[in-house]
């Protein structure tokens, strides 16, 4: 399966999704940047409120594009202990590249939030969103940090993965909606026809539109 761009993938997520249509206790936290694009589409589909749950990669040092692991916004760390050893990388080494990484977090929240912190997710239906998972670092860790939330229950939506990966993923949530699992599977741009980069700007642009939504939609009649 090949999408055209992140926002049909999103489209196609919401139908797999709509029983959550209006869901008084349900939130999207999409994972930046190319999970908002999806996320915003799921906000608009699903009238629920969107917001951003910040998860950084940790490259290796001399490939910055392979993850050893990621770290969470509530400071929860991920590591593949096998990627680390075939690195030889020490426990100071492995701080050094957190240490990076929080800061960039602390920008994103800053830049995306403009201030506001991240909504309570206590005994709340979470839907956590991104643009697909290849090694799946960013999305473990991103579980592990919300579940020291405390949701009622945590639900992964996935556009595209490769099967190992989706397995273990679909372990570790209460439940997992993906569109596709190709074999083989080389990255996951290779399975958008437009997988043009997300920037900060457009971020920040669909945690606004998504918001503005939100607030122009009549309220359910209490009667």
């Amino acid at each position: 399966m090949t999408f055209t761009n992140r926002e049909e993938a999103g489209r196609r997520l919401v139908e797999k999704l709509i029983h959550y249509r209006d869901h008084p206790a349900a939130i999207i936290l999409a994972l930046p940047r190319g999970g908002v694009a999806v996320g915003y589409q799921l906000s608009l589909g699903l009238h629920l409120p969107l917001d951003v749950f910040i998860t950084r990669k940790l490259g290796a040092p001399d490939n910055p594009e392979y993850a050893l692991g990621a770290v969470g916004e509530t400071g929860t760390i991920y590591l593949n202990p096998e990627a680390v050893a075939a690195f030889s990388l020490t426990h100071a080494d492995v701080k050094e590249l957190v240490q990076a990484q929080q800061q960039e977090i602390s920008r994103r929240q800053t830049l995306y939030r403009q201030g506001r912190r991240l909504l309570a997710l206590t005994d709340r239906t979470v839907i956590l969103v991104d643009d697909g998972i290849a090694t799946g670092s960013t999305f473990f860790a991103s579980v592990q940090s919300i579940r020291h939330l405390k949701p009622r229950r945590l639900i992964g939506a996935i556009p595209v993965g490769p099967v190992e990966t989706i397995r273990e993923a679909r372990a570790q949530v209460d439940e997992l909606v993906v569109l596709a699992t190709p074999d083989p599977f080389w990255a996951v741009g290779n399975h958008y026809m437009d997988f043009t980069q997300v920037d900060d700007r457009d971020v920040v642009e669909y945690l606004n539109l998504a918001e503005e939504a939100m607030r122009e939609r009549p309220q359910p009649s209490s009667a």
